[in-house]
């Protein structure tokens, strides 16, 4: 019998779950959000779009919590994005009622399966969904790790990429050395790399202020 995954939340983050889960043929995919006629239509474009991503699966969409029963793997992404002058403490509110909501009709229909929570804010939203399934925790999981690595890896690879440009090995910047000739190029790099809006990597700071 084949896999059965959910996907909690039918915008931007869980349709592309839904996509890639349908593309990697890792499943029948069940798309869950409030608006069911939407829900159903977003199902209906993937199911048709199976031809040509070659994959043999069943995609179905709605609002009833009864399409979900006995799914294996359930994936939140329920919850409101954060809006401008929004903070942090007011999205941790509004999200924690979507979860807690949304995890208790997960429970009451598949209360076998892993869930992975996708929404924000990350950390307590996994806890959320720990405390409201009373799930083991090896069942509950958070996709931070991945998602954080991903992009590390990504900053890295354009950081690596610039730097060979410019005859820096990146192995010496890693471990600190940095010989004095390359201090002018490597802080043009960073500007750059800042006017890329690539601000994230906080390690680079401290490079920024070489004399």
């Amino acid at each position: 019998m084949r896999k059965k995954i959910t996907i909690v939340g039918a915008g931007m983050v869980g349709l592309t779950c839904a996509k890639w889960a349908v593309v990697q043929e890792l499943g029948d995919v069940v798309l869950i959000d409030i608006d069911a006629e939407m829900t159903q239509g977003k199902a209906l474009d993937l199911l048709e779009a199976t031809p040509v991503f070659g994959s043999d699966c069943k995609v179905v969409g709605g609002s009833d919590y009864t399409l979900t029963k006995n799914s294996d793997v359930v994936v939140m992404a329920a919850g409101l994005p954060r809006k401008p002058g929004m903070s942090r403490d007011e999205l941790l509110s509004k999200n924690t009622s979507i979860v807690k909501t949304c995890t208790e009709q997960v429970v009451k229909y598949s209360p076998n399966c892993i869930l992975i929570v996708v929404s924000n804010p990350l950390d307590a939203m996994a806890y959320v969904a720990y405390k409201v399934s009373g799930f083991p925790k090896n069942r509950i999981i958070g996709m931070a790790g991945v998602l954080d690595s991903s992009r590390f890896k990504t900053f890295i690879a354009q950081i690596a990429f610039m730097f060979s440009i410019a005859g820096i090995n990146i192995t010496d910047l890693l471990s600190g050395i940095l010989p004095d000739k390359f201090k002018d190029q490597f802080k043009l790099i960073i500007q750059s790399l800042f006017r890329l809006n690539i601000k994230r990597i906080n390690f680079l700071d401290s490079f920024c202020n070489m004399e």
